[in-house]
């Protein structure tokens, strides 16, 4: 069988992560979007969103990317999510195989802000 080959990140709430509360934090929630929006507009992220669940919840977020993760990781790298570098967070890259043809994913929009995904 053939597989195709992924790269899934998590988002992780950091331990000793900053309180972030108002203006501060809507501003650094809007600059992850708009990062996460330019790298889909790249062709680097298939897909990302938020993990649903309570506020102690660790875990907050999932993408999918292509390439191998040692690719994902050079790119994290190179282009910080700004949410990471504030320490809000952690990233854990984790690679991940699906038959082929499984999975399809179709270029679409990102929201850059809370205020485009609440539009």
């Amino acid at each position: 069988m053939q597989f195709d080959h992924y790269t899934v990140t998590l988002l992780i709430l950091r331990d000793d992560a900053p309180p972030l509360a108002g203006a501060a934090g809507d501003a650094l929630q809007d600059d992850h979007m708009a990062h996460l929006a330019d790298l889909h507009e790249a062709g680097h992220l298939l897909a990302a969103g938020p993990v649903s669940g309570g506020p102690d919840r660790a875990l907050r977020g999932l993408s999918i990317w292509r390439g191998d993760p040692d690719h994902v990781g050079r790119l994290l790298e190179e282009h910080p999510d700004p949410a990471v570098t504030a320490r809000r967070f952690r990233e854990e890259v984790i690679p991940w195989m699906v038959p082929s043809g499984a999975l399809h994913f179709t270029p679409t929009r990102f929201p850059r802000s809370m205020a485009e995904a609440d539009a």
